[in-house]
């Protein structure tokens, strides 16, 4: 036994250390895009992040962040080493594991096993560890700040403990691992929910061991149900049940006994905790053992899930970052609740057909007020038409651009009801199949490439003769299927060895992917790839892999003699798995090196003027700026304002106050006008007396006194805001704003004292409203702008009034005729791109920029504001200018790192413009190659789902044959033409 158990303990740490080396290597080394710059700046500072929040992953994060000494610029590397220590532990817990099921294979305890089954066990335990170390989808988070890396480790840990208390046969000691095992669910529950989902299976576990050898069919069917209330305890009752039942003791002390606020809440907490401190004191006095460790347990959860008393604390002294604001018990319950994610119907529920009939009044909405919580508004409860309610509903969402994808997907003609059939032919084809089946595939088959909706790869498919924009992509990886089949021969020789083993193994395989798909429910189309949800059932499919190994050493042993050469050499044979994973996967997974992230942040801010006010929209254009101003200190006058989360009374609320160098912003509506959920939009009602435009401030004091004249009563009785017309404008001294000293002297003649514009649109959301009172109520004391990721709908038709500097368009008091894309003053722009950014290691062809992220936002962002400058100083007649922007474009992102897009299709008719034939033919003759590449791969695979799609390589080939004809190259316009030619009835 002790030779075992020290080979073993060794050999599990020997896992952890390459684990940890490998993530080590090549971990981020600041803000990644996405959640990360959130999560970074949240921890060093320990602010509210998004709902639900992550309490023990900030307290950790707060800790590592004390590391980097001071250095600001390293605490996001010591932050981003939580995911890779975490990782390297859920290695170190998947080798003890897989350990641990080898032997319940081999039906021995440790200290029986002889040498040959020694090997066989460790052998199986380090191939199925070292494969999942190298799995695409948990590399991804083991390298940079996100919840997953530790969140897997919690899954590890407490499967592990599982399996280990299976092997306890003291009752009392066996009773301690359960209360373990619960005190780390309460724990993870402060960094992440999908640890939970496991709980059935543990459930199944615990029965199998009791009954022993009284199984039944209906027992662990019994034993199943019992988890599933466990869990829905867990999950309905513990997280948001506690603090809203906590809510309505509150409620009722404050508005019906007249109490002082919180004091409900305090009674409740107090009755609570005393009602289980008597819960354990009278279990164990009475010696009811299940109660009392149930008692325990229910504790132990509570004392892990504590850690949520953070985000009540932090939220009450009002951080720059407070999201959702849940400093009192009903903020709280709300944040807890995810309340402002919505919901979606699992079993039953409305379709994206569906026609409401009917509006009551629903669930009250309270508000804290001077004395007492004032309802301010009732939730709208729809009623539907009889056919719009589906069981199982899949196609739910009624968004416009879902709704289309929808009828794509189904081939369903615009108007028509989609069957139960068409549901779940939705729900196999996108649900599983693209959501779940694809991405495993990616872990175990591998990946067509790194582009948006890429495919897996067969072991059939050649990397020959493909186009050197796919051979290229460091996204790119094929293991021939070797780890997938590996896991599956261990799958199907665990069922044939330990069936009840393995049908526990395959409830948690199942629940943490087929069963989060079942849950999630996700739309036709997602903002990014969400393969990182469903490691979990990768890391339990890699268990499986380990005891493939096993089977191959059952295989091998006919053919040898001595006992340890077979599960040696299926170790051996099987190490091809982890290590064709590794070297497969590292050039794709490896970080080191890559700034760009925050770069492009500081680029942002550095495109505004100082004090300014700049609008953003999505994750990737504002967490990467909290993180360089919160933890950084860079730019702190700049007011970055999202325009997702400026629809929320708590956000407007912070955009009021001053926070670092930057005033709040000028909102001059009243809470009551844009509290939670009311204004949420607002529809047009057009009155003919201002047809022809009204002015804005005017109107948002309309808004405000909510005059009858733009007010009108809904169904349900309640009285919602319209507005009377599309057009507005606002008007100006022209001199005030020469003073003033940002209109460029050229374009002075523009001021003529009013802009006038047409919104466009049957209806503005809250946000839209919000900005459009900042913009009235600003008078032109502050720049304004607007990011130019943003999408065209956010600048409500106002672009042509809008100057383009850097990453970023100002607004402006004037628009230049045929301008309506923005216009442009050459000598700030200039300033800010070729003077006031930064572009680290975007030329250094050995660091890695997924396609996914980096080619899409960021670069075209970069690229187009670089093509513009240098159109406008083409215009404006400075050619060697034109050349030094254009050059320096193609220097910080050159094409060996970041290959040529349909914005760097328009740089050759500027190369031609400025005399340099040599380098346009050359940027065109390499776009058109590209072209010819991919549309002949996608013409041999219709199923390669690549972001560079047909329509966009045609449109780059017809604009390089189109400048070539009218730069007189007709050797080079023939070519082109031919390709063309080639593919035009294909695509």
């Amino acid at each position: 036994m002790k030779n075992f158990k020290n080979l073993n303990t060794i050999l599990g740490w020997l896992a952890f250390s390459v684990a940890a080396f490998t993530y080590g290597s090549t971990v981020e080394p600041t803000a990644s895009f996405w959640d990360c710059g959130e999560f970074i700046a949240t921890a060093y500072k320990l602010q509210v992040p998004h709902p639900p929040g992550a309490p023990f992953f900030l307290l950790v994060g707060r800790l590592f962040s004390l590391l980097a000494g001071g250095d600001v610029t390293k605490v996001a590397y010591f932050i981003n080493m939580i995911s890779v220590l975490s990782s390297a532990f859920s290695i170190l817990f998947l080798f003890w594991t897989i350990s641990l099921v080898a032997r319940k294979v081999i039906g021995k305890k440790g200290e029986e096993l002889n040498t040959t089954e020694i090997v066989t066990v460790l052998g199986a335990s380090l191939i199925g560890s070292l494969a999942y170390t190298f799995t695409d989808s948990f590399w991804f988070s083991a390298v940079e700040a996100e919840v997953y890396g530790m969140s897997s480790f919690f899954t590890a840990i407490v499967v592990w403990a599982a399996f280990r208390w299976e092997l306890v046969e003291d009752e009392s000691t066996a009773n301690r691992w359960i209360i373990f095992i619960a005190y780390l669910t309460g724990l993870s529950i402060g960094v992440h929910l999908l640890n939970l989902v496991v709980i059935p299976a543990l459930a199944l576990m615990y029965y199998f061991k009791k009954s022993n050898s009284k199984v039944t069919v209906k027992g662990g069917i019994i034993a199943l149900l019992v988890g599933l209330l466990i869990l829905g305890i867990i999950y309905a009752f513990i997280i948001p049940g506690i603090p809203t039942i906590a809510q309505s003791f509150e409620l009722f002390f404050v508005n019906s006994l007249g109490m002082p606020f919180n004091s409900g809440g305090i009674f409740f907490l107090v009755v609570f905790i005393a009602s289980i401190v008597f819960g354990i004191y009278y279990t164990q006095k009475t010696g009811k053992v299940i109660a009392n460790v149930a008692m325990l347990c229910l504790t132990f959860i509570l004392i892990g899930y504590s850690c949520y008393i953070l985000i009540l604390v932090r939220a009450n002294f009002n951080p720059p970052i407070n999201e959702n604001d849940p400093s009192n018990l009903l903020n709280y319950t709300y944040y807890l609740k995810r309340e402002q994610y919505g919901s979606r119907s699992l079993s039953y529920g409305p379709i994206y057909t569906a026609q409401a009939t009917g509006v009551t009044q629903g669930k009250a909405l309270y508000a804290k007020g001077d004395k007492k919580y004032e309802i301010y508004k009732y939730e709208n409860e729809y009623s539907w038409a009889p056919g719009s309610q589906m069981l199982f509903p899949r196609v739910w969402s009624s968004d416009p651009s879902h709704v289309r994808l929808y009828q794509q997907m189904l081939k369903l003609p615009e108007g028509k009801k989609p069957s139960l059939g068409d549901n779940f032919s939705f729900f196999f084809s996108h649900q599983v199949k693209h959501m779940y089946f694809r991405y495993f595939m990616w872990n175990f088959a591998g990946r067509e490439s790194d582009e948006e909706g890429a495919y897996w790869t067969t072991p059939l498919t050649s990397s020959k003769d493909l186009p050197t924009a796919i051979a290229n992509n460091k996204g790119r990886s094929n293991y021939f299927w070797l780890p997938f089949l590996l896991g599956l021969l261990g799958m199907v020789y665990h069922y044939m060895k330990r069936e009840r083993d393995w049908l526990v193994l395959f409830l948690m395989f199942l629940v943490t992917g087929i069963g989060l798909v079942v849950f999630l429910n996700s739309p036709p189309v997602e903002p990014r790839e969400r393969d990182y949800i469903y490691v979990a059932s990768f890391y339990f499919y890699c268990i499986w892999a380990g005891i493939g190994v096993m089977a191959i050493a059952d295989g091998l042993r006919k053919f040898f003699k001595n006992g340890v050469a077979a599960p040696a050499l299926a170790t051996v044979v099987a190490m091809s798995v982890p290590f064709l994973l590794a070297t497969q996967n590292w050039k794709n997974h490896d970080r080191s090196g890559r700034y760009h992230q925050v770069d492009f942040a500081k680029n942002l801010l550095n495109s505004c003027a100082p004090n300014a006010v700049l609008f953003t929209g999505g994750d990737n254009d504002t967490f990467p700026l909290w993180y360089v101003q919160e933890v950084e200190g860079f730019r702190t006058d700049v007011r970055v304002c999202n325009l997702s989360l400026l629809g929320t009374q708590w956000y407007i609320e912070q955009m009021k106050r001053k926070t670092y160098k930057s005033e709040g912003l000028p909102v001059s509506l009243s809470t009551n006008i844009y509290r939670e959920g009311v204004n949420s939009y607002l529809q047009l009602m057009d009155n003919p007396s201002v047809k022809d435009g009204i002015d804005l401030k005017e109107y948002i004091g309309l808004v405000e006194s909510k005059n009858p004249a733009i007010m009108v009563q809904t169904q349900s009785g309640e009285e919602v805001t319209t507005y009377p017309t599309k057009n507005f404008f606002i008007n100006y001294n022209p001199e005030e704003i020469k003073k003033m000293g940002f209109v460029g002297k050229q374009f002075e003649q523009f001021l003529t004292g009013n802009i006038s514009w047409s919104i466009n649109r049957d209806m503005i959301l809250k946000p839209d409203l919000i900005m459009l009172d900042i913009i009235a109520n600003n008078k032109w004391k502050r720049p304004i702008y607007f990011a130019g990721t943003l999408a065209n709908e956010n600048y409500l038709n106002m672009k042509e009034f809008m100057q383009l500097e850097g990453y970023a368009y100002r607004l402006m008091p004037f628009k230049v005729d045929g301008a309506k894309e923005g216009f442009m003053d050459s000598d700030v722009a200039y300033d800010r791109l070729m003077k006031k950014t930064s572009w680290r290691g975007l030329d250094d062809e050995k660091v890695y920029y997924d396609t996914e992220t980096y080619l899409k936002v960021p670069i075209i962002t970069a690229r187009y504001s670089f093509l513009r400058l240098a159109d406008q100083l083409n215009r404006e007649g400075k050619k060697d200018k034109v050349k030094e922007v254009l050059d320096y474009c193609m220097k910080v992102m050159p094409d060996k790192t970041v290959p040529l897009d349909q914005i760097s299709a328009n740089f050759p008719t500027f190369y031609y413009e400025v005399g340099d034939k040599k380098r346009a033919l050359e940027l065109s003759d390499k776009m058109a190659k590209n072209a010819d590449e991919l549309l002949t791969y996608y013409g041999q695979n219709q199923n390669a789902a690549l972001g560079r799609d047909p329509q966009i390589q045609m449109a780059i080939l017809q604009l390089q044959a189109d400048v070539a004809k009218q730069n007189n190259q007709t050797e080079a316009y023939n070519r082109y033409e031919a390709i063309i030619r080639k593919f035009s009835g294909q695509f």
